[in-house]
């Protein structure tokens, strides 16, 4: 299954993979943000595939220059039994990247939390907003360069 995976997204999506990884028996392609719609879409709508459900989408700070950070899905075919991830790099430059709510539901959460860890703008999302965090808050913790104790007095605390 992991090759007829494979197949079917080079044949369609050649120019936008970057990169092709298999890691203790999961397959994860590592595609341009610009496709990431077209490229969801196609997997769970291909009729041979049948990634129907996100199991999750998350957010990572790699702590490199360039692309230092990541948005990560998992999905599964229900169908197949197979998971698999994708991953969209992300330049701190550019820290927008379309939303996949209108593809799978059960990614409104889950971009809003990456949005509110990580400060990545998901284009187009229903009710992108701060899910833990004060609205106003200025900072984002889940980064590599929050400090570890926090920001004294950047969070009002409950008087005791």
């Amino acid at each position: 299954m992991t090759e007829l995976t494979e197949k079917k997204l080079k044949e369609k999506f050649s120019d936008f993979i970057t990169e092709v990884i298999y890691f203790r028996n999961e397959q994860t392609f590592i595609v341009n943000k610009s496709q990431i719609l077209n490229i969801l879409t196609f997997l769970r709508d291909d009729p041979e595939l049948l990634f129907n459900f996100l199991i999750d989408l998350c957010g990572v700070d790699r702590a490199k220059r360039n692309d230092r950070f990541e948005v990560v899905y998992r999905l599964f075919s229900l169908k197949n039994k197979q998971s698999l991830r994708i991953k969209c790099r992300i330049d701190e430059n550019d820290l927008n990247i379309d939303s996949v709510t209108g593809v799978f539901g059960t990614a409104d959460w889950h971009e809003r939390e990456t949005y509110d860890m990580f400060g990545i703008n998901f284009i187009n999302h229903p009710d992108l907003r701060r899910l833990y965090m004060p609205e106003d808050y200025q900072y984002y913790p889940l980064r590599k360069d929050f400090p570890l104790l926090g920001i004294p007095g950047s969070i009002p605390l409950p008087k005791k």
